[in-house]
């Protein structure tokens, strides 16, 4: 019974999104017409967007070095307790850093306006906000580290090893928290290129200070596990280190200033508005997938594990999409700061058009070529089974979530972070986790659950 509902669910999903395809084929069709005649706006997008790629697939790539790093020197237990480490780590940057969402918004309105006083204003701010945030989050941290890492069940190695780590990189986030302001402030003046390189610049002191601590070299210590935690702290001090230098010597618009630094209830508050409904947004995101996970956990550890590598692949191809949602705040909010409401909804449209085009190209290579992705990622045959199962899912979802992303981008960049926040927890909890759960509870879609439940919300 189960099994004929579930042939003809996926017959009638490849149906779907055989229309889907057409229907986004036209769209392309006319969009390139569209292109011919806006290629200067097709530049300034992609002018903004390719380093904010390129940014996060550093990020990415030291991430990877890290874990093979660990797992090559220290071990098994190592690695895990970095990964409970990080995993508290990386919940508190994601919550927190949407803060700079506002200053986004408002700084790159500020900018259209050519109103550089109230710019610096709320670049200014912003640090502050950031800087009392991280250093709160630091204590906190670093203070309940035993409470946080007592979630996880754990053996008492690797919790050991998980509280060391978490100690030394809480230290790092007033520093963190400095850095994502500072480049939320450049980006909103359409200056994506100088985060890229100081976050390519950290990433490469990062994996050197890896290589000289975790193992011992020459004068460095073996320092293990702490070598890791210590190289990452070190790295993201010397990245708040050089930004702060740029914003004290930048010879254009935007700088730190005494008279910036007081703080005035008219630039903070709407700050506030701006960017609490942000961090409310992405909280609700985070702990939904981390409820997604627990769902998934009913699985057995193969799907379980591919449902990780699933992430991973998703992770990897949504990124040109956010950053063309980042380009789509900035160009938008400058729109509107000059008063070109007309261009500020081109911007808007020109951008979902670029991020479907994607979507389209990438969701179609991962239907046709299933196999040929899953294997880049693991060679385990049992994985690989359970990856190809879900890869049409997840090729159906790739139009569909670059839209999501590049909508929620230009609407902040207008400063509309109430409905992003409304439309995006409408559509994770009351379609995604409950679909979720009945997808993997009582219909036995397995993995494939989760991109299903995510496409039909």
């Amino acid at each position: 019974m189960y099994q004929k509902i579930k042939n003809k669910f996926y017959l009638k999903i490849c149906a779907i999104y055989v229309i889907i395809v057409q229907i986004f084929l036209l769209v392309v069709v006319i969009i390139m017409n569209i292109l011919k005649d806006n290629k200067a706006l097709i530049i300034s997008i992609l002018t903004l967007s390719v380093p904010a790629i390129v940014e996060m697939l550093l990020n990415t790539l030291v991430g990877i070095s890290d874990t093979v790093l660990l797992s090559f020197y220290v071990g098994k237990d190592g690695l895990a307790a970095s990964g409970y480490a990080n995993q508290i780590i990386y919940m508190v940057i994601l919550v927190f850093s949407s803060f700079n969402v506002g200053a986004t918004a408002m700084i790159s309105r500020s900018y259209g306006e050519k109103n550089y006083q109230k710019l610096n204003e709320v670049s200014c701010e912003n640090l502050i906000l950031n800087s009392v945030l991280g250093l709160a989050m630091m204590m906190i941290t670093f203070l309940f580290s035993r409470q946080f890492m007592h979630i996880f069940d754990t053996t008492r190695t690797v919790f050991d090893m998980s509280i060391s780590f978490l100690n030394i990189t809480s230290f790092s986030l007033l520093f963190m928290f400095f850095s994502f302001a500072a480049g939320a402030s450049l980006r909103g003046i359409g200056n994506t290129m100088t985060p890229m390189l100081i976050t390519g610049g950290v990433n490469v002191i990062n994996i050197i200070l890896n290589i000289l601590l975790i193992r011992g070299v020459g004068i460095f210590p073996e320092m293990g596990i702490q070598g890791s935690a210590l190289a990452t702290t070190i790295s993201r001090i010397i990245g708040a280190g050089a930004y702060l230098l740029i914003l004290l010597n930048h010879k254009g618009h935007l700088r730190i200033s005494k008279a910036a630094l007081k703080l005035k209830k008219e630039i903070f508050m709407p700050l506030w508005q701006l960017s609490y409904k942000a961090g409310v947004e992405q909280f609700l995101t985070q702990f939904a997938f981390f409820i997604s996970g627990i769902i998934v956990s009913i699985l057995d550890t193969t799907s379980e594990a591919a449902f990780r590598v699933l992430l991973t692949i998703e992770q990897v191809s949504i990124m040109p999409a956010i950053g063309i949602s980042i380009a789509a705040a900035t160009l938008v909010g400058k729109s509107l700061g000059e008063k070109d409401n007309k261009k500020a909804r081109f911007t808007g449209y020109l951008c979902f058009g670029m991020g479907i085009m994607w979507g389209i190209l990438i969701g179609t290579f991962f239907a046709v070529f299933p196999n040929f992705t899953a294997r880049l990622f693991t060679p385990d045959a049992a994985i690989l089974s359970v990856l190809v199962g879900a890869m049409l899912a997840v090729a159906i979802d790739q139009p569909i979530i670059n839209y999501i992303f590049i909508v929620s981008g230009a609407l902040r960049g207008a400063g509309d972070t109430t409905t992003v926040m409304i439309l995006t927890s409408l559509r994770l909890w009351i379609f995604f986790l409950p679909l979720t759960y009945v997808f993997v509870k009582y219909m036995g879609m397995g993995v494939k659950s989760i991109w299903v439940a995510e496409i039909i919300g």
